[in-house]
């Protein structure tokens, strides 16, 4: 009787499927290369505008490099006493969650086989500007809750995509951490 292996999967969706499942399958066998820790450096230009960079970070068991440094900018619109010249943090927060959801479904899919024709997403977060800016105490500082819908199709039934959906925000490390926190601690060094 001959014995039947299964071709490996093909990329798919953009996803070079056979190194995610390669990548999966180490790391389950090998946990302590499962440890990442990601770094930005953020500069103040002026008023209310910085610009982050992000190069190195730390996984697979070593210091690690993007192929280039990343740069993304923050600011406040003008309503907000800003200079308008990029988003705001709290919009990136947003740009976070829809990312990788986002990045999340190509892969559950492209594992489970199905090929994506279209994945889309609208994010809105519900702020109260007075905890920023110091006139209640009763209200958070940041959002009072943030909304993700997704328009996704592919060749699947409706069911199998929302299955791919819901997976994805179950494995997502940006709903993770706006859904459970995280510790956060900050600390000041003065130079002189």
């Amino acid at each position: 009787m001959e014995m039947q292996t299964k071709a490996p999967r093909a990329p798919l969706n953009g996803v070079d499927t056979p190194t995610l499942l390669n990548t999966i399958n180490f790391v389950a066998g090998q946990p302590e290369l499962a440890k990442f820790q990601f770094r930005a450096s953020n500069d103040w230009v002026d008023g209310t505008c910085s610009r982050s960079a992000m190069l190195g970070f730390y996984g697979a068991g070593g210091e690690q490099q993007h192929m280039t440094t990343y740069f993304g900018e923050a600011d406040h619109p003008a309503v907000l006493c800003g200079g308008d010249r990029a988003p705001s943090p709290v919009e990136w927060l947003l740009h976070a969650l829809a990312s990788c959801l986002t990045a999340g479904i190509g892969n559950i899919a492209a594992a489970r086989g199905v090929k994506l024709t279209k994945v889309r997403s609208f994010v809105e977060g519900d702020i109260d500007l007075r905890g920023i800016l110091g006139i209640s105490d009763e209200v958070r500082n940041g959002y009072q809750s943030i909304a993700i819908r997704f328009e996704i199709e592919g060749e699947a039934p409706a069911e199998k995509l929302k299955q791919i959906v819901e997976q994805a925000r179950d494995r997502s490390a940006v709903f993770d951490v706006l859904s459970n926190g995280v510790p956060v601690s900050v600390g000041i060094k003065s130079v002189q």
